[in-house]
């Protein structure tokens, strides 16, 4: 799904314009014949999916600088070109003192244009990646901060919400990878523990002879090894919240004294004389049946119905597809940044193989992905040739093997007749001459008339001879032809080898 860009300008020729240009570009283009009518939209339903605003300053009754006005109040954060004809020096300071973020003088090419829109588009993404990382980090995250486009997740961020505002113990369910740790923190940054310590403890990773120091701390010398007192993770979290990520895995022993810090808010550390008194939310997480593990003598059920007092459940990525393009852009422009990539957005073609595929790993499959896709990729958008794994698991968009050309005629024909061929590995090379017509084996190099074939007519014949000789195993191919995957897959598409999808 492409992002959507609105257009104001008041002189339709050159609204026409602009919204053809942002449609060559790769975005939605919204018209708005006048400064009204563009604080409407961005006011109404359609306001939410507006990714950048291009605004013409000189308009009748609603100015441009009327508007940039009106999105302090409404619109804050959306990113705006502004466009002027007379390119003064004190409309453009005036402008930008508004809030624009550049602007460009009439009339404005393509290319400055595009990178323009760009430039916008990525600071304004990344600026709300370093906001959400604040606030995670702070302990301030809010369900306004994620991305919950789905029914399912805006279902959630409301459960969420409630949770919110009570110390209500809270049982996160859901796949491994659907994002709980991300709720959980969501949690804590609506509550009044925001700013609080986030406490995060993965019981299925810590080695069972020490999750009872780990959680409630041990005194110095309680047991071999204990040289120094260690607070543990309940006092760490005091005033604060614990996450406890895969409850499930919790030994039965243990789980016993967790039922006691529940019930009395006061834990016992290994080797202390005496109790103490904690304040700490829990919030804990599963991907496993817990029901059934009471059933089967596994999971204590008093300490079950004490954590599952408000369960949470978080749905797969596959049940909530609307959620993918908007994982993706965030995902695009973080690893952009990371790498030094210069990619601005995700073809439609791509967008709609990944939320056609499953997701058995959910969105951290989906963040892996998005990953290796920004590090293959070698122009400016995603295609669907930088997700080859996601494309052979679903059906249509197999990355095609283009048929070789009929093998080479056999060596001694080819020393009789004329040259040997690319591809004959028994073929006697026979350099050109100055009479000759130049060879190389398996493929000529030479055209009927005696001319030098061009390079990229031998190069498609090389690529279509490697596929079928490695049955389009393309790690393969490429190797051999010693080019990296990603470029392979680049001349596939740019000689037209690879089958329409």
């Amino acid at each position: 799904m492409s992002r959507s860009i609105l257009v104001v300008d008041d002189d339709p020729a050159q609204r026409r314009i602009l919204e053809e240009m942002i449609r060559r570009f790769g975005y939605h283009p919204i018209a708005a014949d006048g400064g009204q009518a563009a604080l409407d939209i961005l006011r109404g339903p359609q306001g939410k999916d507006i990714s950048l605003l291009i605004l013409d300053l000189v308009m009748p009754e609603v100015s441009g600088m009327d508007v940039l006005d009106g999105l302090k109040t409404t619109n804050e954060n959306l990113p705006v070109i502004v466009q002027t004809a007379q390119g003064s020096i004190d409309t453009v300071v005036q402008a930008m003192r508004a809030g624009a973020d550049d602007f460009v003088v009439k009339p404005v090419s393509p290319e400055r244009l595009k990178v323009s829109v760009q430039n916008a588009l990525k600071v304004n993404a990344l600026a709300g990646e370093i906001t959400r990382l604040k606030k995670k980090v702070e302990g301030e995250l809010t369900f306004d901060q994620l991305i919950l486009d789905s029914p399912a997740m805006g279902n959630v961020a409301r459960l969420g919400q409630r949770a919110a505002q009570s110390n209500i113990p809270v049982l996160i369910e859901g796949e491994s990878g659907v994002g709980k740790e991300m709720i959980a923190r969501a949690i804590q940054g609506e509550s009044d523990r925001a700013g609080k310590p986030f406490v995060s403890v993965n019981c299925g990773a810590i080695p069972e002879n020490l999750v009872e120091s780990l959680l409630f701390g041990h005194e110095k010398g309680s047991f071999t090894g204990a040289t120094g007192k260690h607070n543990g993770k309940f006092l760490e979290a005091n005033g604060g919240t614990l996450f406890l990520d895969e409850i499930g895995e919790l030994p039965l022993d243990i789980q016993v004294k967790l039922l006691r810090a529940l019930q009395e808010g006061e834990i016992d550390p290994v080797g202390s004389k005496r109790p103490i008194q904690v304040d700490v939310r829990i919030i804990s997480a599963t991907n496993r049946d817990l029901i059934q593990m009471v059933k089967d003598g596994e999971f204590r059920e008093d300490l079950y119905y004490r954590l599952n007092v408000f369960p949470v459940l978080v749905p797969a990525l596959r049940d909530r597809p609307e959620d993918i393009p908007a994982l993706v852009t965030h995902f695009v422009t973080r690893f952009a940044a990371e790498e030094g990539r210069k990619i601005g957005t995700t073809a439609d073609n791509a967008l709609a193989l990944l939320k056609a595929y499953d997701w058995p790993g959910n969105v951290r499959q989906l963040e892996n992905a998005v990953f290796r896709a920004v590090v293959l990729a070698e122009g400016d958008v995603l295609t669907v040739a930088e997700f080859p794994q996601i494309a052979a698991q679903v059906d249509g968009y197999e990355v095609a093997v283009p048929e070789a050309p009929e093998p080479a005629p056999p060596a001694s024909s080819l020393v009789a007749e004329g040259p040997a061929l690319i591809g004959d590995e028994n073929a006697e090379v026979v350099c050109p001459t100055e009479t000759g017509s130049g060879t190389a084996l398996g493929i000529p190099a030479m055209t009927d008339g005696g001319d030098v074939r061009r390079l990229e007519e031998i190069e498609a014949d090389m690529i279509r001879l490697a596929l079928q000789r490695y049955r389009g195993h393309m790690s393969e191919v490429a190797r051999k032809l010693g080019i990296g995957r990603s470029t392979l897959y680049r001349k596939v598409r740019e000689l037209g080898l690879e089958a329409k999808m």
